[in-house]
């Protein structure tokens, strides 16, 4: 195959990928026309149309959603040979656009920018929080942060740390209430709901032995921020299951007591999403390894929680 054939084919996923002549053209740093017409070129060569066109949108035909798996692939391919030869003289440079849930991006991610932003200083962060659920491709994304259990997914993930809810309250709540000794008893407690979660009144565990314990719960309060979940459970407000990366701190000052310490909530993991694209872009690499390093398969959020493990990063 010829390099421009190679080139066409590159062109062609990013376009798809963009599902724009004109943004794809802005991330090759080529004019629309010219992306138009390496487009043209290859459905000339193959004879089959590729790309399904309109005024509002463009989405690959048939033949083309097959032959862009291929080409995804060889523009992999082709990036990591290059940005191999990159790392041996290029240290990580540019603007990096980083998206986080909110609340782990205020407690967690922000405080190890910093000393990320120290080690690399010619690398600029832009740093998005929300808890809108993003296209890490159509929003132009280098990494995003996810925390749940992932399902397939064409992006790479890298586990950075486990991911683990407990059950809580405040001592001044249990001295008023008393503590559940099984999960069964938390029906008989005031448990603070999170609207954000689709199981929101089914909270799951799993006892030593991996026994699985579904319980239907309820209470007065439903929420969808997890800081203000906090907040209510700080002041007495009722019983809630909250992640770790939450509430840790909480637990290790004593300022909330971990309930049903030998249940686990079976969660998932705290992920670095980002597309194959960009996969071995050394800015992306370090800012990823950097995160792996600062949180890692025991996170300092987790020690001295009185919990059973959660688990391994690499898992």
């Amino acid at each position: 195959m010829s390099i421009d054939g190679i080139g066409d084919m590159i062109t062609f996923a990013r376009v798809v990928e963009a599902r724009s002549f004109s943004e794809a053209a802005r991330r090759l740093g080529l004019s629309k026309s010219a992306v138009s017409k390496q487009v043209a070129r290859l459905e000339n060569r193959l004879g089959a149309r590729l790309l399904n066109r309109t005024t509002r949108r463009i989405s690959p035909t048939e033949v083309g959603a097959a032959l862009y798996e291929r080409c995804s692939r060889i523009a992999a391919e082709v990036e990591e040979a290059e940005e191999a030869v990159m790392r041996l003289h290029a240290a990580p440079r540019g603007v990096l656009r980083v998206n986080a849930p909110m609340s782990f991006g205020h407690l967690h991610l922000a405080p190890a920018i910093a000393p990320f932003l120290e080690r690399y200083p010619e690398v600029r962060i832009d740093l998005s929080l929300t808890d809108r659920f993003v296209d890490v491709i159509d929003e132009g994304f280098d990494v995003v942060i996810r925390i749940a259990r992932l399902e397939n997914s064409s992006l790479i993930a890298r586990k950075l740390a486990p991911a683990r809810r407990i059950v809580c309250a405040s001592p001044d709540y249990v001295r008023r209430h008393g503590s559940p000794e099984t999960p069964a008893d938390l029906t008989r407690h005031d448990c603070i709901l999170y609207a954000n979660h689709s199981t929101q009144s089914e909270w799951c565990f799993e006892d030593p032995s991996g026994r699985r314990h579904t319980v239907r719960v309820d209470g007065r309060l439903r929420i969808d921020n997890g800081d203000a979940g906090r907040a209510m459970l700080l002041g007495g407000g009722g019983v809630a299951l909250m992640p770790t990366f939450l509430v840790g701190a909480d637990v290790q000052a004593g300022r909330l007591v971990h309930l049903l310490p030998e249940y686990e909530d079976v969660f998932g993991g705290i992920y670095a999403l980002y597309p194959h694209s960009r996969h071995l872009s050394p800015k992306v690499r370090a800012f990823i390894d950097h995160l792996g390093e600062s949180f890692g398969p025991e996170p300092y959020w987790d020690r001295d929680c009185s919990a059973r493990g959660g688990g391994r990063a690499g898992d």
